[in-house]
């Protein structure tokens, strides 16, 4: 029933979902807690993320739980075809493999819903909306989900804007242990572990430009002046560039900026972020990668119909681009997800965070069948304080706590 590239990867995929699993406390008590509880039993779920072994280990948790579950991806570069074969060979049912089509993409995700499931995990965006635009009649069994990224959750609220959403969706992605971590020490650490794994260049010495001064932005900043580089930030909002200022980075538009930078980095969510104005300004042998979760920030479509001549670069995912003006441009892994199309993506202990939110926004979607609103809500404080304390435990730290004396004190007006 499942569709993936060949299921004899499996054993190298254990190998991998075995060492992201034991270096993920919290999803291996929430794992045990699963187990005894059952909060999944009898529904059905179905998870879209980028599949590799972190996000393997989290389908298995929730496969504890009780979930029928199915599953697919979120990206067509970030399935890695060993973990996948893994899932399948304990049983898990997967439509994905790496370098899909487009067609490809859309089929594994329609087959991964046709059964029609009650919970959805989302990065991105697309089960929503595939289930919305195409899928309707399968809407009303739907009882809510959860949405892990930025970009799904911009799409989500434009949806609710619009009253087009059709069933609560918790915004993992804004929960305070998800991008506080995440998307700043996740992102920063793996956007430079993707672009050093695809160019094998210093960067120390070099001129990197961020397009986006959000969580992610900041993360990438902060780990690219680590590395020694020179950084400059680019913004359409003027308290963020002005955070940035303060941070100590210089803040310029993208047309100052293209003139100068070796390494542009995209994460803003948006479109053509950087597009021909801008590469026509570029240094020969400029590099460009995108942070964001979808392959619209650099406009590599432009690149593909006006270079003169196309090369491939060091990996199979980098391409060179020539322009009338005889300089060449090299984007990293297509312009998608440079973290996990050129790397493994977020470090293990940071997506041990951000999944046991999933997990537990799933099932606080299923202890409250039916009576969650129809909208696009928050994660509730309490999770969030689960995790936050899971994780101080596993890191052998401990916190004070308020007294009666302190806690009347800070509640109280009349002092």
């Amino acid at each position: 029933m499942s569709e993936i590239r060949d299921i004899t990867l499996a054993p190298s995929g254990e190998k991998k979902i075995a060492w992201a699993k034991r270096y993920m406390p919290l999803l291996n008590s929430i794992e045990e807690d699963f187990k005894k509880e059952k909060p999944f039993a009898g529904l059905k779920m179905t998870v879209s993320l980028h599949l590799e072994a972190k996000s393997a280990y989290l389908c298995r948790v929730l496969m504890e739980g009780g979930a029928d579950l199915r599953i697919t991806g979120c990206n067509p570069l970030s399935t890695q075809d060993d973990v996948v074969a893994a899932l399948v060979s304990k049983g898990a049912q997967v439509w994905a493999w790496y370098d899909c089509t487009q067609e490809e993409y859309d089929r594994h995700m329609a087959e991964a819903l046709a059964f029609g499931p009650n919970i959805i995990i989302d990065d991105g965006g697309d089960l929503v909306s595939m289930l919305h635009r195409h899928m309707p009649e399968l809407l009303p069994g739907v009882m809510g989900g959860c949405e892990e990224t930025t970009t799904g959750i911009i799409r989500l609220r434009a949806m609710e804007r619009e009253g087009a959403l059709k069933f609560p969706m918790l915004t993992v992605n804004d929960a305070r242990c998800k991008h506080f971590f995440d998307n700043r020490y996740g992102t920063g650490q793996s956007v430079w572990d993707g672009i050093n794994r695809a160019t094998n260049l210093v960067v120390a010495g070099k001129n990197v430009v961020v397009a986006g001064y959000g969580w992610c932005g900041r993360g990438i900043a902060m780990r690219a002046r680590g590395l020694g580089a020179r950084v400059t930030v680019t913004e359409i909002d003027p308290v963020k560039a002005l955070e940035a200022m303060m941070d100590g980075y210089e803040v310029k538009t993208m047309d100052e900026a293209a003139v100068e930078g070796d390494i542009f980095v995209t994460s803003t969510g948006c479109c053509k972020v950087i597009t021909e104005r801008h590469f026509e300004k570029m240094r020969d042998g400029a590099i460009l990668c995108n942070a964001g979760h979808f392959n619209v920030e650099v406009d590599v479509d432009w690149l593909e119909r006006n270079a003169v001549s196309k090369s491939e670069g060091r990996t199979q995912v980098t391409r060179g681009y020539t322009l009338k003006n005889g300089r060449t441009l090299f984007v990293l892994a297509e312009g998608r997800l440079v973290n996990l199309a050129s790397g493994d993506g977020h470090p293990v202990e940071i997506m041990d965070m951000s999944f046991a939110i999933q997990a537990l926004a799933a099932k606080y979607v299923a202890d409250r069948r039916g009576s969650l609103p129809v909208a696009v809500i928050e994660i509730p404080d309490e999770i969030d304080y689960d995790v936050a304390r899971r994780k101080l435990a596993a890191s052998n730290m401990t916190i004070d706590t308020l007294t009666p004396e302190q806690a009347e004190y800070l509640g109280s007006w009349a002092i």
